[in-house]
Formats: structure tokens, sequence, C-alpha cells
């Protein structure tokens, strides 16, 4: 290393500011001479600040700014890294080159490309123009005419890319993922042949050109290569677990003439192997760097001693790890706990409760975080947060309404509830093959002038091409109207009509999106009427009086574990914890299940100060058979000390028509089942002020609200208190 000093003082000043804050391992670390060097950094260990003082004195002992690379898989994390070192030592860290792989690409092609006959005038393509290209070629290579069914340019698209990030065949990538359109195989191939071309003709590169090519500079160009090696004396490389294998590659070219490169990652922390992330690479990174060495960052400034021991306790049982066990100077803190709940709803309840009672105590609830694998796994705690008036966001993934498919299955039940509701007709008729926007907004007007919706949609004047659409349309939603028809039977009669619908407007993944279709019916089990299902999963958005957290922007966070990465909550919850579940059943031993050990490991170890698991014992099947669960295996293996065990819920369950006493803290004005009357006010979370009308069945209560008329509500989910 070049020692010459950029400061006009000596280096005691400077190591002072770097060195002082540092504990013994990252320390060791930022020091460290030269060649190759692997941090494994635990959750919150400091990683950052580890690559943040290492640049700092990398450059306060001699090196040039401009021969340091530091390589982040977000733009933000470069430049916050940057931001830190200067503040450290000065102005000096700005002229280090920092960015994502794809934007240094894309810098050094149009400076070096002419080695591999790449012009410095190449276009960026983004996913949309990429995904225009691909449709373009669908037609005009005749594989995707009028009335043929063919793989959306979005899904193609995903393929190539995937086959180039994950090192493999696009045979190999479409087996691994819709097996289904294997049949498509070679027509899918030719647009990737024609895709590749056309880029080549029109000087265009998509983000996965930019890899590439930087690969192939760096392996094909010596001269490239050697002038580049040169430049860039230290790289530095943030995230290693997520590394695909062309970036693996891109650092070892590098780095072939110097050595000198600092790898920071957590190898418990690799689960993103469906975006191509490679854990190979940083498990074999000293086998592929000759005398590499390996710092341990283990002290984690984040969890509780209790969290982190369970934590460890997790990754411990992984096949391939690297033998580490964090530790953590905060004293005290509760054992984590694992509720067992009696079923899905019960573990809804729950949870929700859970989360009520932790408000009335004083925590905000941006504190606190629902973390699931899937995310459809929330939908029944949606519908019980719902219900009290919690506020939240979800995050990496839709709500249970907010996809397609399932607004596509709500619309008949909306139009069926409410025949005046247009925009639902609108969506119902834009199923409907060779109807347009135009056709469909005629026919809705048609629809909606006339107090019998339904006739009016049997007469409507239609050309013989739909015809015959709109019949079978017009017989399910007669179908429907028998109210002495259970909610489950209405689902299946409209699937029977919808599935061959479905399956060509989703004929991407309609093998994925089936699964969501099954958690309605689940979800539908529980009620009686169709009604109380729809205003329970599209309740209007509550008054500022009933959600007083709402005007300061508090909003509890429920996320899928992959979307949390990273991110840190005081109190967390982790639930769907059964087995089956999590991991997914068609989820084998081997490497995928290993991936699926480490999500969990990742979720337990965003909790600050508590964290609670739950699982239900029973899991409801789409044929709605009760099945035994069992907790997951992965909580299974975990030793008992590690955590405290509840049982929800912990009495017996009242009988079906009672409130919800057990499910939640008593408000202290809650009713029971026989006290209500006709007459009576009351007061609902969402619906506001309102009257009994009528107890139409049991477990049922009809209620005239105030500001939003009449409503039956199903008393399993339904939250009323008396005014007095």
């Amino acid at each position: 290393m070049n020692t010459t000093n950029l400061f006009s003082s000596d280096t005691t000043a400077a190591d002072s500011a770097i060195l002082d804050s540092l504990n013994p391992a990252q320390k060791a670390a930022v020091l460290d001479e030269s060649g190759p060097l692997l941090v494994i950094a635990g959750a919150v260990s400091g990683k950052t600040r580890t690559l943040v003082h290492r640049m700092a004195y990398l450059i306060a002992h001699g090196a040039i700014p401009e021969s340091i690379l530091l390589l982040t898989f977000t733009r933000k994390a470069a430049q916050n890294m940057l931001w830190r070192a200067a503040q450290l030592i000065g102005p000096g860290c700005r002229r280090v080159m920092g960015g994502t792989f794809h934007a240094v690409a894309n810098l050094l092609l149009r400076q070096y490309g002419q080695h591999i006959a790449i012009g410095p005038r190449f276009s960026i393509i983004d996913r949309a123009d990429a995904e225009g290209i691909v449709n373009l070629l669908r037609s005009s290579l005749g594989v995707a005419g009028a009335g043929k069914n063919f793989p959306s340019k979005r899904l193609i698209l995903g393929l190539i890319s995937g086959a180039i990030n994950k090192n493999m065949s696009l045979e190999e990538a479409l087996l691994s993922g819709p097996a289904h359109l294997v049949e498509f195989l070679d027509d899918i191939e030719a647009i990737a042949g024609h895709y590749q071309q056309f880029k080549l003709d029109h000087g265009l590169m998509d983000y996965d050109d930019l890899l590439l090519n930087w690969q192939r500079l760096l392996a094909e160009s010596e001269t490239a290569r050697e002038a580049l090696s040169a430049r860039f004396q230290h790289i530095l490389v943030d995230e290693y677990q997520d590394t695909n294998h062309i970036q693996a590659d891109i650092v070892r070219l590098l780095t072939a003439r110097t050595g000198n490169v600092m790898a920071v990652g957590d190898d418990a922390q690799s689960i993103y192997s469906f975006r191509g992330a490679d854990f190979a690479n940083i498990m074999r990174f000293e086998e592929e760097f000759a005398g590499a060495k390996r710092v341990l960052l283990e002290q984690n400034y984040r969890s509780t001693r209790p969290i982190l021991d369970l934590g460890n306790g997790i990754i411990t049982h992984a096949r391939e790890k690297f033998d580490k066990t964090l530790f953590t100077e905060n004293s005290g803190g509760a054992l984590p706990e694992l509720g067992v709940c009696a079923s899905e709803t019960a573990e809804a309840r729950f949870v929700a409760g859970r989360i009520r009672q932790l408000v009335e105590d004083g925590v905000s609830l941006s504190a606190i975080a629902v973390l699931f694998r899937s995310a459809r796994h929330s939908f029944k705690l949606e519908m019980e947060l719902n219900a009290l008036g919690l506020p939240f966001e979800k995050r990496g993934g839709l709500k249970l309404t907010e996809s397609a498919h399932i607004k596509d299955l709500l619309s008949f039940f909306r139009v069926t509830i409410n025949p005046q509701d247009t925009l639902s007709w609108n969506r119902l008729l834009l199923q409907l093959e060779k109807v347009g926007p135009k056709t469909a907004h005629k026919l809705v007007q048609h629809i909606s002038a006339t107090d019998a919706p339904l006739q009016a949609l049997a007469e409507y004047p239609t050309k013989a091409a739909w015809k015959g659409q709109l019949r079978a349309l017009h017989s399910c939603l007669t179908s429907l109207q028998d109210e002495s028809v259970s909610p489950l039977d209405q689902f299946d009669a409209v699937m029977d009509y919808y599935q061959p619908i479905f399956e060509r407007l989703y004929f991407d993944d309609y093998p994925r999106r089936s699964r969501d279709l099954e958690q309605v019916r689940i979800l539908l089990a529980g009620y009686g009427d169709l009604r109380s299902f729809v205003d329970d999963t599209t309740l209007d958005p509550p008054d500022a009086e009933a959600m007083p957290t709402e005007s300061s922007g508090q909003r509890l966070v429920l996320s899928t574990i992959h979307s949390a990465k990273g991110l840190e909550w005081d109190t967390v919850f982790v639930i769907g914890l059964a087995n089956g579940r999590f991991p997914a059943p068609q989820v084998m031993p081997g490497p995928q299940w290993e991936e699926e050990r480490r999500l969990f490991y990742v979720a337990v170890t965003r909790a600050r100060r508590q964290l609670i698991l739950s699982f239900p014992r029973e899991l409801l099947t789409a044929d709605q058979r009760n099945v035994p669960a069992g907790m997951s295996p992965f909580v299974a293996e975990l030793e008992p000390r590690l955590y405290a065990t509840s049982a929800f819920p912990p009495t017996v369950r009242p009988a079906a028509d009672s409130l919800r006493s057990d499910a939640l803290p008593d408000d202290g004005a809650a009713l029971d089942a026989v006290e209500l009357q006709p007459g009576m006010r009351v007061e609902h979370a969402f619906f506001g002020l309102g009257t009994i009308s009528a107890l139409p069945a049991p477990g049922r209560v009809e209620v005239f609200f105030d500001r939003h008329g009449t409503k039956l509500l199903h008393l399993d989910y339904a939250r009323l208190t008396r005014l007095d």
C-alpha cells in the first residue's frame, strides 16, 4: 500500500477519528493490509460502518480516492457510504467511484467498450422498453396472434432475464418456474434470439446486458482488464451474499492482478435466489480468492440477548454456514413468545388482540411489524385489523382486494349484492373476449339505466362473436340470486363460469394465482352471507375520530419477510409458522429448504425488544377440511428454553353466536349476543353509530348505521359496543 499521507499533519488524528469508535472485529477488518478479505457481518453488526471506515482508512494512508471502487446494490447505499466517509476525513472521498454494479458497468463500458466493439453511444432500455420489443417480436414472428394462448411479454422477458442471472438455459428456467408453458419453449427461444439481435442492430442494452458486457470486457480484452486492474487498486463489495454468478466473476476478474478486495456480507441472510443471487459466492469466496482472510462481525447493535439467542438457535441447524454467534451488550429483555393457536382465525385474533393491547399500553403502531412468508398469509389478519380500526400498510404483496384476479372474483359478488355497481359490471364485461372498453361502457350505461340489470343484460343486442359469452355471464349471475344458496356454493358457481376466463386472462401464472382463489374460498367458509364478506373485505376508509392515529401518520407494518430485510422494529410478530406453510409444502430438504431457514432467521432478527412467533394447530384446506398442522420444522428444532409458550384461545371457545370477547381485550362496553335487541344504539369501528334493526339469524345482526345505511354483520367478525 502506498503510505503517502494525504493529510497535512501525521495520521495520528485521522486514525483516531477512524478507529476509536470501532469494536475489535471491525477494527481488524479496517486495518487489514492487503489481499482478499471476507467480512462475515452478522445481523446489525456494523457492516456499513466497517466499509465506510475501511474506505476512509485507505485514503488516510495514501490510497488515491480514484483507485477505490465501491460496489453496492442500491444507489442510496453507495451515496450514504461516500457521504459518511467524507464526514470522517474530508471531501476527497467523493472522488471514489461508488455505485451499483449496473451503474458502474454503464460508465466503464462507455469508456472501454471499444475493446469489444461496443461504442460509447449505446442506449439503455428499461423494463417497459424491453417488454415492448418482446411484444413486437411476438407479433412479427406470428406466435401470438388473435385467439391464441401464448405467454405474455412480461413472462417471456422474465424467463430470458432469469436464465441469464441464474446461469441456466431457457429450458431450465422454464421448467423451474412456469413449467405448464413448456410447450412454448421453441417459440420462446426464437423470441430470445431475435430479441438479442434486435438490441445489437439498434445499439441497445438492457440491464442484464450491462453486466454481461462488463464481464465480457474483462474476460475477452486483456488490454481493458489490465487498465481497469491498474485503475482500481482496492475493491469494496457490499452485500456479497446477494451477488449472482456474473457479478462474482466481475469481481474475480477485476482483482486478479492485485487481489485487493474486501467482500462484506452475511451467509445467514442470503434469501434472494429467486432474483439470481448465488449462495455459493460467499461460501466459496476463500476458495476463489487465494490467500483470503476472514473476519467475523458478531456484536449485534439492535436486539436483546434473548432474541439473538433464538436467532443463533435457528442458524445453528444450517447445513452450510460460517460459524458465528451473535452477542450483544444490551442486557435484559423478555424471552421471545410462541403463540400456539387453535386455528388460522384464532391466530389472526391472537395477533390483532396483542397489537391492540400494545397500542393501549402506549406502544406506537409504527414500532410494530407483522411478518409472514407469503403475502396471502395475512388476509385473515387484515380483516381482524380492519374490524378493530387499526391502520396498517402492507409491503411486499398486494392486499386481498388489490390483486387483479381477486378483484375479478369479487366483482361477481358485488353486482349480486348491488346490481347498480357500475365499476364491477365494467370489470365483468371486460373479461369477455372481443369486448373492449367502449363496448363495455355502452353496456354498463344500458344496464344501469334500468331497475332490472340482469334482464337488461339478457336483452342487450349483441354481436354473434360474443353473444354466447354474454348469455353465460347472465346465467352465472342469475344463479347467484338464490338466497338459499350458501356463499361457498355461490363461490363454486362463479368458478364454474370464471375458471376458463381466469386461465386465459392470467395464462402466465394461473397455477400460482389459483392459491389466492382457494384462500378466498377458505375465508368465505366463515360467513353466512355474501354481504358480510364483501363488507369485511372492502370497508370504507375509517373516520378520523374512529382512528386517531391516522392523523399522525402511524401505521402498523404488514410485510413479507423478503421486503423486511434491512429494516427493524421494536416489536415483531412472525406469523404462519406452521408445518406446510413455512416452509411451503413443495419445498424439500436441500438448497431451497436451507434458504427458507435463513428467511426465518432474517425475520426474527428484525426485532429490537420483543419477538412474538405464532402458528395455527390446524390449517383449513381448499376443500374445507381442517387438517392438523403442527409447528414449522424450523421452530420444532429450537431448544424450548429459547422461548415461552402460550396457547390461544386460553379457554374453551364460546358458542358460535357469541361476540368476540375471547378474541380481544375487553372494551368495557362490549355486548354479549344475548343482550342484542332491536332498537339498541351501537357503535362499529368503521361504520360508526347505528341502531340494531333486526336479528335475522344466529350469529347475525342487522344494523342501520347513520352514515352508511343498513349492514348485515357477521358477529364472528363484528365489533359492536353499546352506547349508554
